[in-house]
C-alpha cells in the first residue's frame, strides 16, 4: 500500500471506528451498564495515554534532539502543557455536558442538553483527530513506507478504543433524546470531526517541520488532558475500580504493542 493510501486509510478508520460504535445503539434497548461502561472508557483511557507517549511524546523528543541537544525536552513540556490549555478554552468556549458526571461547562446556553452532550464528544474527538493528522504529516516529511506505517499504527489504535467509546457516548444520547437515530446521529457526527482535525494536523506538521515536535506533545497534552477530566471521571472507578483499571491496562499493553510492532 502507498504511503498516500495509509495515510487516506488511516483518516478514515478513526471517523468509521466511531460510526460502528455509535451503531451499537440500534441493538442496544437500555444504557450498557455501569461495569461496563467502567471496562470501556478505561480501556479507551489506556491506549489514549499509550499512544501519547509512544506515538507523541517519544517522537517528539527524538525529533528535537538534533536541533535542542540537550534541551530536546523543552519542545515536548512545552507543546503538552500548551495542549492541555488548549482544552481548557475549548471547555470555556464552547458549552457542553459531560453525561458521565453530570456536569456542565461552557457559556450559558439555550441549546438543549443532547446538542450539549454532542459537543462535549466533539471536543474530546479534536485531540485523537490531531494527533492521527501531526503523526502522518511527520511521516510524509520522513518520507520513508516505515513512518507511515508507524503513523497508521497510531490511527488503528485510536479506531480501536473508538469504537467502545462511540457506543459508551451514544447511549446515553438515546436516553436524553429517545431516539436511536438521533443518537446514532449525534454519534456519527461528534466523529465526523477527527477527520476533519487529522487534515489540519497533516498539513501543520507537513509544513511546519521545525514546529514537528511541538506539534506532537501538543496532541499528548490534549488527549491526556481529555483523559483526566473526561474519561476517568466519566468512567466512574470508585464504583468499580478493578474493571475500570484493568480496562486502562489492558488498553494501554494494546497500544504500546501496535506502536512498537509498528513503528
Amino acid at each position: 500500500m502507498s504511503t498516500a493510501w495509509m495515510t487516506i486509510l488511516g483518516f478514515a478508520i478513526i471517523f468509521l471506528a466511531t460510526t460502528s460504535g455509535a451503531a451499537l445503539v440500534f441493538f442496544f434497548k437500555k444504557d450498557i451498564s455501569e461495569k461496563a461502561n467502567a471496562l470501556f472508557l478505561g480501556f479507551a483511557a489506556g491506549i489514549m495515554i499509550a499512544a501519547s507517549v509512544w506515538s507523541l511524546l517519544i517522537p517528539s523528543i527524538e525529533g528535537a534532539a538534533e536541533t535542542y541537544g540537550d534541551w530536546n525536552f523543552v519542545p515536548a513540556v512545552v507543546g503538552f502543557i500548551a495542549g492541555g490549555l488548549f482544552l481548557v478554552l475549548l471547555d470555556k468556549a464552547v458549552p457542553h455536558f459531560h453525561a458521565g458526571t453530570s456536569q456542565e461547562e461552557g457559556p450559558v446556553s439555550a441549546l438543549n442538553k443532547p446538542i450539549k452532550m454532542f459537543l462535549a464528544m466533539t471536543i474530546h474527538n479534536i485531540p485523537e483527530g490531531l494527533a492521527v493528522g501531526f503523526a502522518f504529516g511527520a511521516a510524509a516529511v520522513i518520507g520513508t513506507q516505515e513512518a507511515a506505517v508507524a503513523a497508521l499504527g497510531l490511527a488503528i489504535g485510536i479506531a480501536v478504543q473508538n469504537f467502545p467509546e462511540g457506543a459508551a457516548v451514544s447511549l446515553p444520547l438515546k436516553r436524553a433524546t429517545g431516539s436511536s437515530t438521533k443518537s446514532f446521529l449525534f454519534g456519527m457526527g461528534s466523529g465526523a470531526v477527527e477527520p476533519f482535525a487529522a487534515v489540519i494536523g497533516y498539513f501543520l506538521a507537513s509544513s511546519l517541520i521545525k514546529a514537528q515536535p511541538w506539534l506532537l506533545a501538543f496532541a499528548a497534552g490534549a488527549m491526556i488532558f481529555v483523559v483526566a477530566e473526561d474519561l476517568i471521571p466519566d468512567a466512574k472507578f470508585e464504583k468499580n475500580p478493578h474493571l475500570g483499571t484493568w480496562g486502562v491496562m489492558f488498553g494501554f499493553v494494546i497500544m504500546m504493542a501496535l506502536d512498537v510492532a509498528l513503528g
